[in-house]
Order: C-alpha cells, then structure tokens, then sequence
C-alpha cells in the first residue's frame, strides 16, 4: 500500500530501482468514457524520483519473485510489458477491479475501515507532514504542480505543527 503514495499509473519494472530504492513516476492512467489509456502525467513535476522505504522495497522483491513465478505458470499466455502491477496475463489492471475488489478484500482482510484508493495518498501526505516533513519536500513526493496545492490540501494538519514551532523557536532563543 505504500506505494499508492506514488504511483497513480502503470509502474514498470525499468522505472523501479530496488537496489537504490527509488522509482520514477513518468506516466499516468486515464479513462475516457470506458477505455483505459496510458500516457504522459499532467505537469512536468508530475513526472518525478521518490524514495522508497525499506518495507516498500521488500515488498517489492517479494511481488516480484511471485510474479515471475505466475509469469512461468502461464506461460505463453502471459504478454510481458514490463509492469510492476499487472492482471493475471501481464496487462493493465482494471483500475475499478482494483478499487472494487482488490482493495477492498485487503482493507477487509487487514481489519481496517473501507477508504478509497486515493486516501492512501492522503494518509501518507498527512503522516508525513505531521511528522515535520518540509511541505516542498511532500509536494514532491506528490507530484504537486506547486507547494500551494499542496498547503492548501493538508492545511489542516498545520495547526498542530504550530505548537511544536513555536517549542523550536523558544528553544533557539535560550
């Protein structure tokens, strides 16, 4: 789920670097009408290098040790494309199988509250801003076109970094 932070399209493994872990976001999923298509994100900070955590990167070993395992049970029938997050024949997964199904059996089966795919990313930004992260640096990770948005989306996490400023400026005065 860690993931979900960054990627809002189809992840390739050449856009994965477990060893420096750190993947590159450089294409989006978009719907029109009833076709899923790929192409380019929406702005150029869009397109970005995030790092990974270690939980991220051992997960991501993992999938891809069973995936080469799926990819050799099927055998000819599998179309390899390269993708991280793909359907039982290496295609794109359905985002509304993803939403519908996947996500809500592993929310279900974790014992957590059904959330929508996004708030995943709103957790993760809201996680990390409370936890003092420079907002420039969550806009980033987000792909924000600029810090204002994401200011103006989080800003309600911000009160309560307030106090805790005003503890560091108190402190850089003694």
């Amino acid at each position: 789920m860690q993931l979900a932070f960054y990627v809002q399209g189809p992840l390739r493994w050449e856009d994965v670097d477990l060893q420096a872990a750190v993947l590159r976001v450089s294409q989006t999923l978009t719907r029109d009408g009833g076709k899923v298509s790929v192409g380019p994100p929406k702005t150029k900070n869009s397109r970005r290098t995030v790092g990974l955590t270690d939980g991220a990167v051992e997960a991501l070993r993992g999938h891809l040790t069973r995936q080469l395992e799926e990819m050799e049970r099927v055998g000819s029938l599998y179309r390899p494309g390269g993708l991280v997050f793909a359907n039982e024949l290496g295609g794109i997964v359905n985002p509304s199988n993803l939403r519908n199904r996947s996500l809500k059996a592993l929310l279900k089966r974790a014992g957590l509250p059904p959330i929508r795919f996004h708030d995943l990313r709103h957790s993760c930004a809201t996680l990390l801003l409370s936890r003092n992260v420079n907002p420039k640096i969550v806009s980033e990770m987000l792909g924000h076109s600029s810090i204002a948005i994401t200011l103006d989306t989080y800003s309600h996490v911000l009160p309560n970094m307030q106090e805790s400023a005003v503890r560091a400026l108190e402190e850089a005065l003694k």
